[in-house]
């Protein structure tokens, strides 16, 4: 299958959001995908190994994927908002994804890698419009693990047994028996060389 993108901008109240949407090679309406990427002050941003990684896979799949640059990073307007104001801008993406006529509003999801995947979980929570949440090394405090745990749409959390960043060891006995934390041996925060792997997981999780 062949991989389409477009180059796209995202009205987020007074400012805009730089974005690339890949486009299945096939017909439309297409289920869809918002991509979040890790923390904009330690370089995170759109073009990341793992959310470009995740959003071809998805599109060779039948499943469109948008990935945005938060505000303040690259082209995309506005400051840095402490992960805060960031969750306007993923809202502002699954906006633009559903006053579009080639997406299906009916199948939306949200994927969050790191910093994003803290951005993430809240939208998830709170708008009805998501029925998939897929988290890589989610950068989430202790509150919000808890609260991931009682989610009760489908979910996937893909988790590196090597990770020094996101505290693995001591969540190993909380989440050794729930299906939906797949954990992969040897891979650290940034996944480098296990791409491949995040790769298997989402569409194994899709499928």
């Amino acid at each position: 299958m062949k991989l389409k993108s477009e180059r796209v901008s995202i009205p987020c109240g007074e400012i805009k959001l730089e974005g690339i949407l890949h486009l299945p090679d096939s017909k439309s309406p297409y289920p869809a995908v918002v991509a979040c990427h890790p923390h904009p002050l330690y370089g995170g941003d759109m073009d990341n190994n793992v959310v470009v990684i995740i959003c071809q896979a998805l599109a060779m799949h039948s499943v469109a994927a948008l990935r945005f640059n938060f505000r303040g990073v690259g082209g995309s307007g506005g400051k840095f908002g402490g992960g805060v104001k960031e969750r306007d801008d993923v809202i502002a993406a699954l906006d633009y994804l559903g006053a579009r006529k080639d997406i299906n509003t009916e199948s939306l999801g949200i994927v969050g890698y790191s910093f994003g995947g803290a951005v993430a979980l809240p939208i998830a929570q709170e708008d009805t419009r998501i029925n998939k949440l897929i988290l890589v090394s989610p950068a989430l405090n202790g509150s919000q693990w808890e609260e991931l745990k009682n989610y009760n749409r489908p979910k996937l959390i893909l988790l590196g047994d090597a990770d020094t960043v996101v505290p693995y060891a001591r969540l190993k006995k909380d989440i050794v028996t729930d299906k939906q934390f797949q954990v992969i041996a040897g891979a650290d925060h940034f996944w480098w060389g296990f791409e491949k792997e995040i790769e298997k997981k989402i569409i194994s999780f899709l499928r």
